[in-house]
């Protein structure tokens, strides 16, 4: 699909004048209708103004020049004339009208008037009158009183308005394409800057503070640039340092193996015989591999993360007893216990397996004589706690042992418990943990499985 490319200048250009282009098209069909409802009430309070002057009650009042007897709209454009109609519906005195195409509706509104005025218009050759006629008691006796007036003036007044409002609009017009000038640079002078900052932050030049003083808006968009600076920096700084624990890993098994390899070449062998000593290699390459899929796990995990997690109901049971197969030979005098079998988890299988093996693991390697592998359901929650009776964690290690590399006294790689954290965050949980009176305890939360993915025997009824 195709997509316009324009500069912020042009859209603001393009905002203005679409903006004057509504507003006058909005005044083109809204304001002569409303201009000419006005001016046509005007005429009215007009013709009712001079009538009301001129009769105040019973007596005998002038009517105008009884010889201006044509009823000319081009004479006199806002001159009201004035007739008297007695009860036989003949023109008596004042301004009289002659044309029967004129005076004929008259009438017929005389008849069939009850109210003491009332307004009327009538178009006559391509114009409009405006009269009023009035219920009127005089000397002359009863009859009607007629005022009327043509719309000469309330259309010249119209036209000379409407003149004005273009000359309004083109001036408007012209001065808003030097304020959409204006108001474009003044955007993008902040828009500018910060299109800088970026590109020395392309180039990993971050060390700079950013900070916008003025409008609240740039302000707060400042603010947030700043706060991924920061970000960035921290981000660099942990890959840098993440980089060097990482080195610092793998080079000891390295040199043990080379060592050991070389000696071995040499026919000298450290640990007694040759196949002590190859053992010492297979050993240090073992964990070195181990070393190496935990690093690719770790640094995978942000991008694997990304992939939708494959949820699935979980028994805590099954998932329990097999872990407790494949870890209980590392520590064969220690007993693992398992509660909660009947418990349900929602989340990734594979994931969440990870998760409590690494807990697990570390668990049998603090451990005295027992361990408890524990699930429950707790207020829309699963709540996982792996308990060992090994020594109480220090305060200060009980958040840091969850960052990349902090190893405990008996810690292998320092990665475990990092990967079982970032695990729990994907699936919307949490991880903690805890000194208690029986040893140490690891707390899992994790959101509880929908009811909807619930069998109907496990759904509690509210």
């Amino acid at each position: 699909m195709f997509r316009f490319r324009w500069t912020l200048t042009k859209r603001i250009w393009l905002s203005f004048a679409l903006l004057i282009f509504l507003i006058g098209v909005i005044m083109s069909l809204v304001y002569p209708f409303m201009i000419k409802n006005a001016l046509r009430e005007d005429s009215y309070d007009t013709i009712e103004y001079v009538q009301s002057t001129l009769y105040q009650g019973k007596g005998n009042y002038g009517f105008g020049d009884s010889s201006m007897t044509e009823v000319n709209h081009q004479v006199a454009a806002k001159a009201v004339g004035n007739l008297f109609v007695d009860s036989n519906y003949h023109q008596a005195e004042g301004n009289l009208i002659k044309q029967a195409a004129i005076y004929k509706p008259m009438v017929h509104n005389m008849a069939s008037q009850k109210a003491a005025s009332k307004r009327y218009e009538l178009e006559y050759q391509g114009a409009t009158l405006y009269y009023v006629i009035s219920k009127v008691y005089t000397n002359l006796g009863s009859g009607y009183f007629v005022s009327y007036m043509w719309d000469t003036y309330p259309n010249e007044l119209m036209n000379k308005l409407w003149t004005r409002m273009i000359y309004i609009f083109i001036m408007v017009g012209i001065l808003s394409l030097f304020i959409a000038f204006w108001l474009a640079r003044y955007l993008k002078r902040p828009l500018d800057i910060l299109g800088r900052r970026f590109e020395e932050i392309s180039r990993l030049n971050w060390e700079k503070p950013f900070e916008w003083k003025g409008d609240e808006e740039f302000e707060r968009l400042s603010s947030q640039f700043e706060k991924m600076r920061l970000n960035l920096i921290k981000y660099d700084h942990a890959q840098k340092v993440f980089l060097q624990q990482a080195s610092h890993e793998l080079k000891t098994p390295i040199m043990v193996v080379h060592s050991y390899a070389q000696s071995v070449k040499d026919h000298i062998y450290p640990k007694g015989d040759l196949d002590n000593s190859i053992d010492v290699i297979i050993h240090e390459a073992e964990q070195m591999e181990k070393r190496v899929k935990k690093l690719l796990y770790f640094t995978r995990y942000d991008s694997l993360n990304d992939q939708k997690l494959k949820y699935q109901l979980i028994r805590f049971g099954d998932l329990a007893r097999l872990i407790r197969e494949r870890l209980i030979a590392q520590r064969q005098d220690i007993a693992i216990h398992i509660e909660g079998e009947e418990t349900i988890l929602w989340g990734d299988r594979e994931q969440l397996q990870t998760v409590f093996e690494n807990l697990v693991e570390n668990g049998l390697r603090y451990a005295q004589s027992k361990l408890w592998m524990f699930a429950e359901q707790k207020a829309r929650k699963s709540v996982i706690t792996i308990t060992n009776d090994g020594n109480p964690i220090p305060e200060e290690e009980k958040e840091a042992m969850f960052e990349p590399f902090e190893k405990g006294t008996k810690g292998q790689f320092g990665l475990g418990l990092a990967i079982v954290r970032r695990i729990v965050r994907a699936h919307r949980g949490e991880i903690k943990a805890e000194n208690r009176q029986n040893g140490v305890a690891f707390v899992v939360s994790l959101p509880s499985p929908p009811e909807e993915k619930l069998p109907s025997e496990l759904v509690i009824k509210k």
